[in-house]
């Protein structure tokens, strides 16, 4: 099969050569004018290489059947493509210098022959065909490079994935271990992170879908999503992307808890099953606790206790106390106060307190049973004794005078 250069002028090389430098410098230079600055002075000094070895191959290739780019000189631009991709580059900055060039060496190959001899149309048709099938090449070897490269990316960035996921699903890592870990797939830091469980089907979809956002962990019977902290990690959120998609979405806990999350999202599933609607632990930490789930109170008591954190230990456990006893009594403050032997003002000022921190959670009869059973986990019997005991003295640092 002829070769679009096999019908060039044989005399066509002899013409090129003397204006080759000139030529290369031209092309060359009007293709870094119409790169972008962010470009940079790299991309410059490898499209003057392969400008030059481009018009050399050219003019060598005039009269002949040879393919158009031997190994050695395809690699160079294989290896424009795969720069351009390593620089976060698309093909559009190497396209539009190719088309540049194609333009240029048409010119410069039908003057260089013009000034030698005459040109007929037809041998002007055939350079026309030949610098475009030529390019074409060009243009192949350099996304050929390109497409190689982010094959190559797509694989280390799915190796670091996996290496992520591995780490926080087994735990026990390092912190510096971990935080390098997570640094080369791009999450800022280790965070508080949510896991999903899906059918494993879903496992590339869940790829697909997050992104950036979160790491996949196949294992056979299930996938895990974990998903780092941020607006596509919120409930809502969640609701909404996981819909018929037999999820249930684990507690929000920090990196090296994410054992213990996922355990309760095992939990879970057991406990409620799947849906259309995902299935959301927070929802199930009652009944899981009940269940004996381990980890199932720690978090919730975590959660609950959570507005409670920042007082000083003496003033949390008085209006600790007092919340357990109002609960158990339904709300009677006399009872609380019999039963913890203070005034009902002094009672009625903790609840006051307990009220300014923990809002409508006291109206709440999910949340005010979460609370008692929180509650009794954290004294037991023998706790709530030593509680009573403590009252009497702190009361009488910390709550307001009793009224007569």
């Amino acid at each position: 099969m002829d070769t679009p250069w096999q019908r060039l002028p044989s005399d066509l090389a002899a013409a090129m050569r003397p204006r080759l430098p000139e030529a290369v410098q031209a092309i060359a230079g009007a293709v870094g004018e119409n790169a972008p600055e962010s470009a940079g002075a790299k991309f410059r000094r490898d499209a003057y290489t392969a400008v030059r070895v481009a018009l050399d191959r050219f003019a060598d290739l005039a009269g002949t059947a040879e393919p158009a780019l031997p190994p050695p000189i395809r690699e160079v631009f294989v290896a424009l493509g795969a720069a351009e991709a390593r620089e976060n580059r698309g093909p559009e900055l190497l396209l539009g210098a190719l088309r540049t060039a194609a333009r240029m060496l048409l010119r410069t190959a039908s003057q260089s022959l013009a000034e030698v001899r005459p040109v007929t149309v037809d041998e002007l048709i055939d350079l026309a065909d030949a610098t475009s099938a030529y390019v074409d090449e060009l243009a192949a070897a350099c996304t050929d490079g390109l497409a190689r490269q982010l094959r190559e990316q797509a694989g280390e960035g799915d190796r670091r994935r996996r290496r992520v996921a591995d780490l926080l699903l087994r735990g026990g890592a390092p912190p510096e271990v971990l935080r390098e870990a997570v640094t080369g797939i791009g999450w800022p830091a280790p965070d508080t992170v949510v896991p999903v469980l899906l059918p494993p089907d879903q496992a590339r979809d869940a790829r697909f879908r997050f992104g950036a956002d979160g790491v996949v962990a196949e294992r056979g019977r299930d996938a895990v999503l974990l998903l780092r902290a941020g607006p596509r990690a919120e409930r809502a959120a969640l609701t909404e992307a996981l819909q018929g998609r037999d999820a249930v979405v684990g507690p929000a806990l920090g990196w090296a808890e994410v054992p213990q999350a996922v355990r309760l999202a095992e939990g879970t599933l057991e406990l409620a099953g799947t849906g259309a609607e995902p299935v959301f632990t927070d929802d199930h930490f009652a009944a899981l606790a009940l269940r004996g789930e381990p980890g199932a109170l720690a978090v919730l008591s975590a959660r609950r206790l959570a507005p409670l954190a920042a007082l000083r230990a003496g003033q949390r456990e008085q209006l600790l106390v007092t919340l357990e006893s109002w609960l158990r009594h339904w709300g009677s403050r006399t009872a609380v106060a019999a039963e913890l032997y203070v005034h009902p003002q002094t009672v009625s000022y903790r609840l006051n307190r307990l009220r300014d921190l923990l809002g409508d959670d006291l109206d709440d009869p999910g949340a005010r049973f979460e609370l008692l059973l929180v509650l009794a986990y954290r004294t037991g019997p023998a706790g709530r004794v030593v509680g009573r005991l403590g009252v009497g003295s702190a009361a009488a640092s910390e709550d307001p005078p009793r009224e007569a």
